[in-house]
């Protein structure tokens, strides 16, 4: 018999399984209503303060004045000159075809020079213009690809832009100057101000100003440019800024961008500009991103930082003049066919400040600024670096102070000529005579015995390695092929030559073996005026606040000397090279009499050099030159200034005259004259 089946109420079940569920739901909602209730009413501050934090965003206004740049005695050399200028915002919900409409209210009111139009502008102008055009240049099954997902819209928009045909983009040159505005409007990031055209005229200005409600997004502004009270002097070292509309130069984007600017800001883009960038450079007005369009001032920009240099001005405006004058005078020489061009640079040899530099060519009848040379272009020295070479010997023992040599015509073996002095036997002179005579068969003897050898007639000369070492280093402490460490962005280390030839070594010790920059040059007599301290040069004095007003901004800080390194000599031996310098000058039949006034107890060095050029630019060397150059300090016992004269190609020696031009004589004895008349000393 089977048991009777129990009977199961389902009505029970379902009604507690609904209560349960009923239960958990109202447990769940009271849980997400605590949650709600907590951010929205207690917690509410706290959670807009953390949202305000992760979508707050700024955005830099234009940029702001750059600071002045003024010479050692508070001249200004660099200002700033107000513009007036038409920028232009994108606001929020307006399209491409509407910032046409707007462009083409503006057009016929300005002058706008279209010649940076490009290809790619033409394009972007001609696609938001004739869109329906431009739909028919893909096919459907290319418009397929969006809706599939297989081709962003972008992608074929960019499609539509390549195919456009050139005839397409014939415009007159008022669709020209539409597309070039239009161009301008959309340039850089949607939020950024733009700048349409700087130095307005006031009728451009004002027409801006009073119908920019409907030049919607188009605005008026005061903008600047440099100025330069003193005109072209020194104005390429001071260097250059790049333009409101040409921004940040390409090849330096990321460094800048790394820095917090934006593509369209004007930087600093050579030479001091450059090198000071980071003090010159405006503050820039400080917006919030209210939304992708909108922005809020959050703080007001200021003008950048005011620098001193080392430069005396007024110095420099005679160098500038005294060196042309000299040169034009020079080219009326005879045997002066290939000179054009002369360079000087006077420094404080005991802290490194460089009080005037200058460079000048003559090119086509008129003087041009050739400045930039003096740190990028090495020359043949010649004789001014045999202190250099007589402390090797000292250093080494080869020679002794006041040992005696015999000059005489050196000939070595394998060399076809005889390598002399510039007069062909001075006789039995000691180091101070040798010096002052610039003889170059003492440093050839000195040389031999640096070699380990000791000369005798038509020896065969042995190839050391470590003679050449033993020289160049002794140079490199004097900054003479190395760099000067000079603050500015660019500089050679001049050339070094890897020819292994033993004969080489007795060009090296009279400086005609190796090239240096006149800066270079400028260092090693700068150091051995003051004593042995290579010293860094600089033409930054001083760094001051800026200022709200005219007048310069309180001083932040003073460029202190450094020292690079110190000359490894004992002092006697430096004394002594010091000694045959004041003999260059004072001595009778030193080569340098009368290059400074002795009024100003004068010592220095002189030197002549062969170089060789390339006469009709076929890149192959052809003619052997004449290069004479000059080193001096004054006074010999308190250095006061050094200064450095170099003349490359003066003369012509295989020419039908044998005048040798005494340009860099001349050059040298009226700077220095004028120095002192400014100076006192």
């Amino acid at each position: 018999m089977s048991k009777k089946r129990k009977k199961i109420n389902y009505d029970k079940i379902i009604s507690a399984r609904f209560t349960l569920f009923l239960v958990v739901s109202l447990f769940l909602f009271g849980v997400v209503l605590v949650k709600v209730f907590n951010v929205m009413i207690i917690n509410n501050k706290e959670y807009n303060d953390q949202l305000s934090v992760l979508t707050y965003s700024t955005v830099n206004g234009t940029s702001s004045p750059r600071g002045r740049i003024y010479d050692r005695n508070y001249n200004i050399l660099v200002d700033n000159k107000s513009l007036k200028t038409i920028t232009y915002r994108k606001q929020k919900g307006i399209s491409n075809l509407d910032m046409l409409r707007v462009a083409n209210e503006l057009i016929n009111h300005i002058d706008l020079d279209y010649s940076k139009l490009t290809d790619r502008a033409k394009r972007e102008y001609y696609f938001v213009k004739n869109r329906s055009d431009c739909d028919k240049l893909v096919t459907e099954k290319e418009k397929e690809k969006v809706k599939q997902m297989k081709m962003t819209q972008h992608e074929l928009d960019e499609l539509k832009i390549s195919r456009i045909k050139e005839e397409n983009l014939v415009f007159s040159d008022e669709e020209q100057k539409l597309a070039y505005l239009f161009y301008l409007m959309n340039k850089g990031y949607t939020y950024e101000e733009k700048i349409i055209k700087s130095n307005v005229t006031d009728a451009e200005y004002a027409y801006v100003s009073e119908n920019n409600e409907k030049l919607t997004g188009f605005n008026t502004k005061i903008d600047w440019e440099r100025v330069y009270p003193y005109g072209d002097t020194f104005k390429t070292m001071l260097g250059k800024v790049s333009s409101s509309t040409q921004g940040i130069p390409a090849e330096e984007k990321d460094y800048y961008l790394s820095k917090g600017y934006n593509l369209n800001d004007r930087v600093g883009i050579s030479y001091i500009e450059k090198q000071y960038e980071e003090y010159l450079h405006g503050e820039k007005d400080v917006y919030e991103i209210v939304n992708s369009h909108e922005t809020k001032l959050l703080k007001e920009g200021s003008r950048g930082k005011d620098i001193v240099l080392t430069i005396d001005i007024n110095l420099q405006k005679e160098v500038d003049r005294i060196l042309s004058e000299k040169i034009i005078e020079t080219k009326r020489e005879p045997n002066t066919n290939f000179y054009d061009h002369s360079s000087v640079i006077i420094q404080d040899p005991m802290t490194g400040e460089i009080l005037a530099m200058s460079g000048k060519r003559l090119v086509n009848g008129n003087i041009i600024d050739n400045t930039t040379s003096l740190v990028i272009s090495p020359i043949t020295p010649g004789s001014v670096v045999k202190g250099a070479s007589m402390l090797v010997g000292y250093n080494t023992g080869a020679i002794h102070i006041g040992e005696y040599i015999r000059d005489e015509c050196v000939k070595i073996a394998g060399i076809e000529k005889a390598k002399c002095s510039s007069v062909d036997n001075l006789g039995t002179i000691n180091d101070i005579t040798a010096l002052a005579k610039s003889s170059n068969v003492y440093q050839f003897k000195t040389a031999i015995r640096v070699n380990g050898q000791e000369y005798y007639y038509n020896m065969p000369l042995i190839f050391k390695q470590s003679s050449f070492d033993t020289y160049r280093n002794m140079y490199h402490s004097f900054g003479l092929g190395v760099k000067t460490g000079i603050d500015l962005p660019v500089e050679s280390s001049g050339y070094s030559s890897k020819d292994k030839a033993a004969g080489n070594l007795l060009d090296f010790v009279m400086g005609q073996y190796e090239t240096y920059t006149p800066m270079q040059l400028s260092q090693y007599i700068s150091t051995i005026a003051n004593g042995g301290q290579r010293l860094a040069p600089h033409l930054l004095k001083e760094v001051h606040s800026s200022s709200s007003d005219d007048n310069i901004g309180a001083l932040e800080s003073t460029v202190e000397k450094k020292v690079l390194n110190g000359i490894d000599t004992k002092p006697e031996y430096l004394a002594r090279v010091q000694e045959g310098f004041k003999a260059v000058i004072n001595s009778p039949g030193g080569y340098g009499v009368g290059y400074m006034n002795p009024a100003m107890r004068p010592a220095g060095k002189t030197g002549t050099s062969q170089s060789f050029i390339d006469t009709n630019g076929d890149g192959k060397i052809d003619t052997e030159t004449i290069t004479t150059s000059f080193i001096g300090y004054a006074p010999y016992d308190n250095p006061k200034m050094s200064i450095l004269v170099t003349s490359p190609d003066s003369s012509h020696p295989n020419s039908s005259s044998n005048y040798a031009s005494l340009v860099t004589y001349r050059i040298t004895k009226e700077i220095t004259a004028k120095y002192s008349e400014m100076y006192g000393y």
